[in-house]
């Protein structure tokens, strides 16, 4: 076991502390990576808090993985020491069922193992540990090359971020002669408008105020209009092909529903904390779709990076020491970052 740097929690409700975490040997199909920058993820915060599911303490969250490959096992392929590369919500599946056999591991029947509060499949099963620490182990088909082209700090939040806005406007063919809103604009939002409007769409932002109006035509957004005005609903009426819906909060259905044309689809990537209704002839109106999406198979997660590296899109982030991940998860939690934290790994 290789002993590492880590930032955790060891107990429900506690703040993060500086700990040490034991990283598996390098296997002969491993990477090991250094890692330079951590994205955090909303889900982090969900999971350190205990609001999903019960957790194990200790706990290092991080799922948004950017560094530089520094060893490798004797029957890797793919990389070599001094790559760029990155870690996303995943580390392992079966690699045997249909699902894994077809590129979305994501959705692997058996199971795929999560970067962090998950059991590790090698040696002893201890649970996993995520991206905030100096390093971590990895199999070499849950590597993703990070091309030229985008900063490993900006790259970071892709691993999560991206990939989770890119897969739905990539599976519902977001491209030109499409019109596609993007209701928040947050972590994801930010991403989805700079993607979907990369992808050549129309893009609109759907958000609760204007206040981020101006960021939102800056990333690429053609228009911007507020839910919390009533005429926005009447106004928008049967205009999208494709919403991408971001929130985590409760939204009314059946308003964003009817702003879908013939055949038109809504995908919600956000995971609020309670159950959605809505009126069943909304749908049947225009024959329209409900759906959901979360992030994406390694194949699309890496051709997602390619596209990114291609329009030189990168998250805005704002960088932030080690010592201040306690108040970036309250500032998260407020809506008050524009508009992904991304931890300096050298200051662990």
């Amino acid at each position: 076991m290789k002993n590492v740097k880590a930032r955790g929690i060891t107990a429900l409700n506690e703040p993060f502390e500086a700990i040490t975490i034991d990283r598996r040997e390098v296997g002969p199909k491993d990477v090991l990576i250094e890692i330079k920058f951590a994205g955090i993820c909303h889900s982090d915060i969900h999971h350190a808090r205990g609001e999903w599911k019960e957790e194990t303490f200790p706990l290092v969250p991080g799922h948004e993985i950017a560094g530089i490959v520094a060893e490798v096992g004797s029957e890797v392929t793919k990389y070599k020491i001094g790559d760029r590369v990155g870690v996303g919500c995943m580390v392992d599946s079966c690699g045997e069922c249909e699902n894994c056999l077809k590129g979305e591991e994501q959705f692997c029947l058996n199971g795929n193992t999560p970067t962090y509060s998950g059991i590790n499949k090698y040696g002893d099963r201890e649970r996993t540990q995520g991206g905030y620490s100096t390093h971590i182990v990895v199999t070499e088909n849950f590597v993703l090359a990070i091309p030229e082209g985008i900063e490993l700090d900006e790259a970071a939040p892709l691993l999560c971020a991206g990939i989770t806005t890119y897969s739905p406007l990539h599976h519902w063919g977001a491209g030109p002669g499409k019109n596609v809103a993007v209701v928040g604009l947050g972590g994801l939002g930010h991403m989805a408008v700079k993607i979907a409007h990369a992808m050549g769409a129309e893009v609109t932002v759907l958000s609760q105020s204007l206040s981020k109006k101006e960021d939102g035509l800056r990333l690429g957004a053609d228009h911007y209009y507020a839910t919390s005005d009533g005429e926005t609903f009447k106004n928008l009426a049967g205009s999208f092909d494709l919403i991408i819906n971001t929130v985590s909060a409760k939204l009314n259905l059946d308003d964003y529903l009817s702003l879908l044309k013939l055949d038109g689809t809504m995908v919600n990537v956000g995971a609020p904390g309670e159950p959605l209704s809505l009126n069943v002839f909304t749908l049947l109106a225009m024959r329209r779709r409900f759906a959901g999406s979360m992030i994406g198979g390694i194949r699309e997660t890496q051709e997602m990076l390619n596209f990114c590296a291609e329009h030189h899109l990168g998250a805005d982030i704002e960088l932030i020491s080690a010592d201040q991940i306690d108040e970036a998860y309250e500032r998260v939690v407020a809506s008050d970052v524009r508009y992904r934290f991304v931890i300096d790994s050298a200051t662990i």
